[in-house]
């Protein structure tokens, strides 16, 4: 449940931007979540609710953008989406050396607001 925290930590943010824009109404909080951050997003749906009760948050709605996973391999160069199902390796060469382009994002990527 540690998307519980995740949540927490994103409200934070997003609170602290509010406090820079006092005449700012939010409507939509706009997390991105990578796909191997291992944070499910029906999670932070779920908890955003009582995360924000009471809060400049409350009846701002939440969107979650999920980031993809992708790696570069280090020995061929192939751009890949790591799969569990073959141990992350890439496709074309099998080789476990690669450098993670995408998917471990986890951040709020906009505040919409409307002015008073």
């Amino acid at each position: 449940m540690h998307e519980l925290s995740y949540m927490i930590r994103l409200a934070d943010i997003a609170l602290k931007e509010l406090k820079k824009r006092p005449d700012a109404i939010p409507t939509e909080l706009v997390a991105e979540v990578g796909e191997l951050t291992g944070v499910e997003e029906r999670y932070l749906l779920e908890y955003y609710p009582t995360v924000v009760a009471g809060t400049a948050l409350e009846g701002c709605k939440l969107a979650v953008i999920p980031i993809p996973a992708e790696a570069l391999c280090e020995d061929c160069g192939e751009h890949y989406h790591p799969e569990r199902t073959n141990d992350y390796r890439c496709p074309a060469c099998r080789s476990a050396r690669a450098h993670f382009l995408h998917g471990r994002e986890l951040g709020v990527r906009e505040l919409r607001v409307q002015d008073r």
